[in-house]
């Protein structure tokens, strides 16, 4: 009994220790607010982090300022970040990019988008994406300058 006790214990470390599957990360092709395409595709090679966040959201204002400070410091490393705004008005979501000085693509969702992410149910929620194309990271809720870092700095 013993013996089969620590077989099935061995079995499920084991198991427990086996490599994630990977997820490839859904592709999608939106427009930011100037009317471009956004596709992330055109983004292959680089880091990508893909962040669903909202105008009338407290924690999505609070985190956008880390957001726009790493991609400043970030950018000519291969990192890239895409904003896409739910349920949001296009002119708050101008505004919104003006007041925080957000340089990197701000797109509109067209409901696709998190859809193909497996549908947002909070927000804000980010995905950060790998030089291959992979998720490596998701997270609900705010994520901080050093969290970003975090996620980061094993895919560089």
């Amino acid at each position: 009994m013993k013996r089969l006790l620590l077989w099935f214990a061995f079995m499920f470390v084991l198991a427990s220790c086996s490599k994630a599957e990977v997820s490839k990360a859904p592709g999608f092709e939106l427009r930011d607010l100037d009317g471009k395409i956004v596709k992330l595709s055109d983004y292959s090679g680089k880091v990508v982090i893909v962040n669903f966040w909202a105008t009338w959201c407290p924690p999505c204002r609070a985190e956008l300022p880390e957001f726009v400070r790493f991609y400043n410091e970030n950018k000519k490393k291969g990192v890239e970040i895409i904003g896409i705004a739910l349920s949001s008005r296009k002119a708050d979501v101008d505004a919104m990019v003006k007041e925080y000085g957000m340089s990197y693509p701000v797109c509109l969702s067209d409901g696709k988008a998190e859809a193909a992410y497996g549908g947002i149910r909070a927000i804000p929620t980010t995905f950060i994406i790998d030089r291959k194309g992979n998720i490596s990271t998701s997270r609900k809720g705010m994520m901080g300058y050093k969290d970003l870092e975090e996620a980061v700095k094993k895919l560089l």
